[in-house]
């Protein structure tokens, strides 16, 4: 049985106090449950005083991205050594606001991958479809696309860390969310595409991520779909009460 995973990307939010207030809130109200993986995501100025907080805890810690040389000229930029460095298990890879605002393509998030798990980190690489997409009908060929190139070159056991997180672009941030018929009809699709291309033990194991405006009273529903295996949260991560209400009512359905 998969052990889900509930993910809080912090994006760019904030300061060092104000991060280790949330985290040790957070820390306190997950302190004693079990059955699920819970991995915070801050931005890199807090990574380690993040880790300070949450090393002696079941907690995990996350970065958001993560360049794919170990060093180097690259003004700006954060090696997966560094991150390592840092206390980082997990990354986010490819998220939709990447690709949007950053230029980001299914190329440069093969090239993130494959450094983060030479490293031993675990990517969560991130897939969606626009509106335009959806209402186009084209879901399923964007999603098939954007796996299709984010891991091309890659043998099964190159990814045994890997992580998938769908997420519909239309619904991150704006108060929509696909239904959890919605969901798991694309994560179903996703796990049979790993059946296809890897193996099937391996996309039996493989953990697929719900992430658009995952909140409280949704996430019930999304987990217990078949394929949904937990959430990559955004807005609701950077309020401790109501993360860790995401993680405890993901609990309670599995």
């Amino acid at each position: 049985m998969r052990k889900p995973l509930i993910a809080g990307n912090w994006k760019m939010h904030k300061t060092i106090n104000e991060a280790i207030a949330l985290a040790t809130n957070i820390k306190k109200e997950v302190a004693n449950l079990r059955n699920v993986e819970v991995v915070l995501c801050p931005p890199f100025t807090v990574l380690s005083h993040i880790y300070n907080v949450i090393q002696e805890s079941d907690i995990k810690l996350g970065a958001q991205d993560v360049f794919w040389e170990k060093e180097g000229a690259y003004t700006g930029e954060i090696s997966p050594i560094m991150l390592k460095d840092c206390g980082c298990e997990y990354v986010i890879i490819g998220h939709s606001e990447r690709r949007q605002y950053f230029s980001e393509t299914d190329q440069t998030i093969n090239k993130k991958i494959k450094a983060a798990l030479e490293i031993g980190l675990n990517p969560i690489c991130c897939v969606g479809e626009t509106l335009e997409e959806r209402e186009a009908g084209k879901t399923i060929e964007v999603i098939n696309k954007q796996l299709k190139q984010c891991l091309i070159n890659f043998k099964v056991e190159d990814i045994l860390g890997l992580v998938i997180a769908y997420e519909p672009v239309w619904a991150i941030g704006t108060g929509k969310n696909a239904t959890a018929q919605q969901a798991e009809e694309v994560h179903k699709f996703i796990r049979n595409w790993f059946k296809e291309n890897f193996s099937t033990s391996f996309s039996e194991s493989l953990r697929i991520l719900y992430g658009g405006s995952v909140k409280p009273t949704n996430i019930k529903e999304l987990i217990k779909e078949e394929d949904i295996d937990g959430a990559l949260v955004g807005g609701a991560s950077i309020d401790a009460i109501s993360f860790s209400q995401i993680i405890k009512n993901a609990i309670k359905n599995v």
